[in-house]
């Protein structure tokens, strides 16, 4: 609470680390500063995501073994080294479990990675919905940008600066062998299934 900037009743603050989701201590410690914290989540495709998370890792570490070697303990047995940092993430009702521990599933809002790209102004309306403010974030906020394929965020529906991703986002990702994405598919089937149900939304990761 210390590290929180000064906060007026008529305002909400808002802190942002990715890892949070996947750390152990994180919902004891966020439950006791405040049990009426509100979470937001952003969660897309886990395959999608580890080869996401494995292009940014290459681009800064070129010499890193392939993602197949990574990926698998044993690939001709399917067996997927959970180990790794990028697979783990993936598994999101493992990690949720965490959290409902602590927090009812009102207290948590989950945004599909996906929708954030093509429906930016549809999933910022859900947020702000959440958080119990005025829908004051729409569509005239927002602008695709072809070079980056990911919309960026005008801070005023007349400013002629737009906020859009760094330099470390919008990579083209690696390409995987097609077999290798259909493995990773069935490992994380059973537990999307498990976190669409937790959470009752379909993210259509198939």
């Amino acid at each position: 609470r210390s590290l929180m900037p000064r906060t007026l009743d008529s305002q909400i603050t808002v802190e942002k680390t990715p890892s949070y989701f996947v750390t152990k201590e994180a919902p004891r410690r966020i439950f006791n500063m405040s049990r009426d914290t509100k979470l937001i989540v952003v969660v897309r495709n886990p395959v999608t995501r580890a080869i996401s998370d494995y292009t940014q890792t290459l681009s800064k570490k070129p010499d890193i073994p392939t993602f197949e070697g990574l990926s698998f303990r044993n690939r001709s047995l399917g067996l997927v080294d959970t180990s790794w940092n990028a697979i783990r993430i993936g598994m999101y009702a493992v990690h949720l479990e965490s959290w409902l521990q602590y927090f009812p599933l009102s207290q948590i809002h989950f945004v599909s990675g996906e929708k954030l790209i093509t429906d930016p102004a549809g999933e910022m309306g859900k947020v702000q919905d959440f958080l119990g403010i005025k829908r004051v974030i729409t569509d005239k906020h927002f602008y695709f940008n072809k070079t980056k394929g990911f919309p960026c965020l005008k801070k005023s529906e007349s400013s002629s600066l737009p906020r859009c991703l760094g330099k470390s986002k919008g990579r083209t990702h690696v390409q995987i062998d097609p077999e290798v994405i259909e493995q990773l598919r069935d490992f994380y089937r059973p537990y999307n299934i498990k976190f669409y149900e937790t959470v009752g939304q379909d993210f259509r990761w198939e």
